[in-house]
């Protein structure tokens, strides 16, 4: 369950990286502000899942 919450919240930051990189548009500013405590607190969070995502799959496909 973890590690799908954590996929959900890595897949929303990379939409919201396609976003800016093509229309110049970041969508977590627009609903909560530049860079406000909780638009910050939405930034550590995908960033914290994508961390266990890459852990977790080199967990599971690489190590013994």
């Amino acid at each position: 369950m973890f590690t799908q919450i954590c996929l959900w919240l890595t897949v929303i930051g990379g939409l919201n990286w396609g976003l800016v990189g093509f229309l110049d548009f970041n969508l977590v500013s627009f609903l909560f502000g530049d860079m406000t405590i909780l638009t910050r607190t939405v930034y550590a969070l995908v960033g914290l899942s994508a961390i266990w995502i890459a852990w977790d799959t080199i967990r599971e496909n690489y190590l013994p």
